[in-house]
């Protein structure tokens, strides 16, 4: 048997290096761990100073672990080292990487181990750092009192494996402790759900949460905060220092948070944002912030909004009254705990949603019954706002019917308390994206708070103005066009829970079955008023026998149907380039147009456009160019509607109707048809009275010409007859008178004939006025002359009442055939043995009164006739259409031709007046104008 070799000094270092580093292995003490490290290094390593530090990374420190010295254990083994930029300690801990010093003594950059160098005579040092996957746990100080002595090879290698070993110890120990200290929110919350199963009662739910909360996140309060949407704000419901469920105004108004005063912080919560406010960091606005801690009373908060069907019940909070850094588990811990609450809640509430699902729907089912039941939607309306007010506690119950002309919402219905301003007018129209909300939303809209929302811009005045501050509206035909809104308004800013939207929802759309009947029946009348209109309209149209009175009548039934405030005609004769304004109807300043205006047909931009139209040609006054603008003058003019006036296809137009609103005017198809059958019936109307009047003036002329020439060849054959009579008797030639005689009777048939030369060549169809003057003697000599037959064969007496001499300026030719008419007739009436007289008086410097009376009889509608002209109806029998009253009315015209006047009179004695105004010649013309002056006899 071999007897065992004595192991020498490497076997020795190898079995302390195994067992120490099957030690640095096994054991998870960390003091052990130095304990050993430390042995290790006083019994194998000859160095006098001995020192193990860790290092503190957030403290950035050294602390001593304990070591060896010259002078034994001293206290500054276990000292603390704060490291300061440029010592040897702090560079090894930096860079890790062992530092020899050859003269620890001398080495102005080791701090306290100088001293302690100086007094243990310790001089060369290697300082070695404890590392493991670039972490610095710490620093080994190996001192000797030799001058610059350091480790052997073999020295540096079991040091190496030594505190490497060391280092992984430490490494594992530290992620150890750090895996039992990081929080796990999972745990908590199973531990939670568990706890919560054998609770009843929201109010002991709410206390174990809050319980262990508290546990995992350690802050300085706890709580969670109910949030109230009629008032709009959040009250403490349960803290853990006051575990008190209760709901009373003084809990309210002690722990109260509006939602005004944190606007943004109550906005993240209804987004279902994490609310993180801690050291140097807030999801908040600075403002927002401030003012929310200040309430709060703390310097760090994590808030996890409570959120069931998208509805805010309030907020779980963690607070610390300190700056505090989040961290992520206990972020998720707050929104897991946050979920639970919003699951547990309306667990709580669930009898009372359902008592309230059971009135509500009681509520409707009235309704409903009233719709069908009751035959005054009014009263439906008035029945709708009295429940739905009461049961969501509102202000204001408002029923809007979308006007499409005007583009406005009308005012259907409305109710509000009696101390409160009524809605008086229309509210405008809706931008186009809070159009485009309204039309395509498939559900009720609520907006919390009116002043600062960006919706409904164009009523938000308007609202405020009468103390709205939140509503919840809702399109009582969901899916389809716009045709109305049921509006709750309330008077504070408010949360609409989603039975409120549910209720608005439904009441909305069976209201809107009676408001779509009513539309129906009002559109309905209205067309009924508008085709009564148009009948009455055309009827009186019809009846009218003058343009003037014509055109107007016919432009104001136009406005009064389409409900303008502009309507005109531009008119023009055929073949003029110019039209003209006639007629224009405006009810405002702002919508007038230049009457005087001389419009060019062919280059105005208007005219042209509506003579291409075959129809109602809609424009905007942007359309316009500045021409057309000059003469449309009205500053509110916005939108037009022209239309030409038209007749056959073949007939040339012969003007335009123009009508105007404002900008916002939108016109129906029902007024675009009223328009048209208005305008044709104008455009035919206006046609037919010109053609009648041109026709019957042109008849007018014709009788007069007609009448003219048959009394002049009646005068003609009166003048040759006595002449002829007289060549048959001048017997023989050779009588020295003969000649003389002839000659006169040849004068006299010239004198007979002259007048006949004029007449042949200036008035073929139309009469011309001769000016001539004679003498008022002459006048009436030969007028009486003319009727001398017929007065003495009815042995009428006549007398002339002339105490002028004066001269008669005119066409003498027919105003000796008018007063050969009138004495005629005069004549004609009188009885036999009756007067006639003739009375002379000047009237002025100009006239000359001719007054005719006789005793005769004269049918008093032909008086009248006379004086007020034809009957309207053409095809009525009439006294002016055969002698007497046809020539006289001829006379009448006549006379009125050629500047004088003729009229008939009853006197009061029965005697027929007739008065004849007859213009005198210049040197006969001396005092005051009295022409009209009443007639005398």
């Amino acid at each position: 048997m071999v007897p065992p070799k004595e192991p020498n000094a490497n076997d020795k270092q190898l079995v302390a290096l195994g067992r120490v580093l099957q030690i640095l292995r096994e054991e998870e003490n960390s003091d052990v761990l130095i304990d050993t490290a430390l042995n290790y290094l006083e019994a194998e390593f000859d160095y006098s100073l001995i020192w193990i530090g860790l290092y503190d990374r957030l403290e950035h420190r050294l602390y001593g672990k304990g070591g060896t010295t010259p002078s034994g254990k001293i206290p500054l083994l276990k000292q603390r080292f704060l490291l300061n930029p440029g010592e040897l300690l702090e560079q090894v801990v930096i860079q890790q990487r062992p530092l020899a010093v050859p003269d620890l003594r001398q080495e102005l950059r080791a701090g306290e181990w100088r001293k302690v160098a100086q007094t243990c005579d310790v001089q060369g040092t290697v300082i070695f750092p404890i590392r493991y996957k670039d972490r610095c746990f710490g620093v080994t100080l190996l001192g000797s009192t030799l001058w610059g002595a350091s480790p052997r090879s073999d020295e540096k290698a079991r040091l190496s494996m030594v505190l490497g070993g060391l280092a992984t110890a430490l490494y594992q120990i530290e992620a150890e402790w750090q895996r039992q200290q990081t929080k796990r929110p999972d745990q908590p919350l199973l531990t939670l759900l568990t706890k919560l199963r054998s609770l009843t009662g929201l109010g002991a739910r709410l206390e174990a949460i809050v319980e262990e909360t508290h546990k995992f996140v350690q802050p300085t309060r706890t709580n969670v905060y109910w949030f109230e949407r009629e008032r709009r704000y959040f009250w403490r419901r349960i803290s853990n220092r006051q575990k008190a469920a209760g709901f009373s105004e003084a809990t309210q108004l002690a722990s109260g948070i509006t939602a005004q005063e944190v606007s943004s912080f109550y906005q993240a919560l209804l987004a279902d944002q994490l609310v993180a406010i801690g050291e140097a960091h807030s999801s908040l606005k600075a403002d927002t912030t401030s003012r929310l801690m200040q309430q709060m009373r703390a310097r760090s908060l994590l808030a996890a909004p409570i959120l069931f069907q998208n509805e805010l019940l309030g907020f779980l909070a963690v607070e610390g009254s300190e700056p505090r850094i989040w961290e992520d588990e206990e972020k998720s811990y707050m929104r897991g705990a946050a979920q639970i609450i919003a699951l547990i809640a309306p667990l709580d509430d669930m009898e009372n949603t359902i008592d309230q699902i059971q009135r509500d729907r009681v509520l409707t089912a009235e309704i409903a019954r009233s719709i069908y039941s009751e035959e005054d939607w009014k009263a439906t309306l008035t029945l709708s706002a009295e429940q739905v007010c009461k049961r969501l506690r509102a202000d204001r119950f408002l029923v809007l019917l979308y006007n499409s002309e005007q583009g406005t919402f009308d005012l259907a219905y409305q109710s509000q308390p009696a101390n409160r301003r009524p809605l008086t007018a229309p509210l405008s129209t809706l931008n186009e994206a809070d159009w485009k909300l309204l039309e395509k939303s498939r559900d009720t809209i609520g907006i919390e708070n009116l002043d600062g929302d960006l919706r409904l811009l164009a009523w938000q005045d308007r609202l405020l103005e009468l103390g709205v501050r939140s509503l919840v509206l809702c399109n009582v035909s969901l899916g389809h066009p716009l045709e109305g809104l049921v509006v709750i308004c309330h008077e504070s800013p408010r949360t609409w829970s989603r039975p409120e939207h549910d209720l608005v929802r439904v009441v909305s759309q069976q209201l809107g079955l009676i408001l779509h009947q009513w539309q129906l029946q009002k559109q309905n009348e209205q067309q009924q008023k508008v085709n009564q209109t148009i009948q009455w309209g055309l009827t009186m149209i019809q009846q009218m026998h003058q343009l003037e009175p014509l055109e107007r009548s016919a432009l104001q039934h136009i406005a009064q149907v389409l409900q303008v405030p502009l309507a005109t005609l531009v008119v023009w004769s055929p073949g003029e380039t110019s039209g003209r304004v006639v007629s224009p109807i405006w009810s405002s300043d702002r919508f007038t147009i230049k009457v005087d205006a001389v419009i060019p047909v062919h280059t105005d931009a208007l005219i042209q456009w509506v003579l291409e139209s075959d129809g109602v040609l809609p424009l905007a006054i942007a359309d316009l160019p500045a021409e057309t603008r000059q003469w449309l003058t009205g500053s509110g003019i916005g939108q037009l509607l022209a239309i030409a006036l038209r007749t056959a296809p073949d007939h040339e137009p012969s003007g335009i109707v123009l009508i105007a609103d404002g900008v916002d005017r939108q016109w129906s198809e029902r007024h675009l048809s009223a328009l048209g059958t208005l305008v044709s019936q104008l455009a035919w109307s206006r046609r037919y009275l010109t053609l009648t009047q041109k026709l019957s003036a042109q008849r007018e002329a014709l009788e007069q010409l007609n009448w003219y020439k048959q009394r002049s060849l009646e005068e003609l054959y009166r003048s040759l007859l006595p002449n002829l009579k007289r060549l048959q008797d001048l017997g023989n030639p050779k009588d020295p008178l003969f000649s003389t005689r002839h000659q006169q009777i040849l004068r006299q048939l010239n004198d007979a004939v002259a007048p006949l030369s004029p007449l042949i060549q200036t008035e073929q169809w139309r009469l011309q006025t001769q000016l001539r003057t004679l003498s008022l003697v002459s006048l009436l000599k030969r007028s009486l002359g003319r009727v001398d037959g017929l007065m003495k064969q009815q042995q009428l007496w006549s007398q002339v009442h002339d105490e002028t001499n004066l001269t008669i300026s005119g066409d003498i030719t027919k105003i000796e055939l008018v007063l050969h008419e009138v004495l005629l007739s005069a004549c004609q009436r009188s009885d036999v043995g009756g007067r006639i007289d003739l009375w002379c008086r000047q009237i002025d410097n100009h006239w000359l009164e001719l007054s005719i009376t006789d005793s005769g009889e004269m049918e008093p509608r032909l008086l009248t006739e006379l004086e007020t002209g034809r009957a309207t109806d053409l095809l009525a029998p009439s006294t002016l259409d055969q002698p007497p009253g046809q020539h006289l009315h001829i006379c009448r015209s006549l006379m009125k031709q050629i500047g004088g006047e003729l009229n008939l009179y009853k006197l009061d004695d029965n005697r027929i007046l007739s008065r004849v105004v007859l213009p005198l010649a210049t040197n006969d013309r001396a005092t005051t104008p009295q022409k009209n002056e009443k007639p005398r006899a």
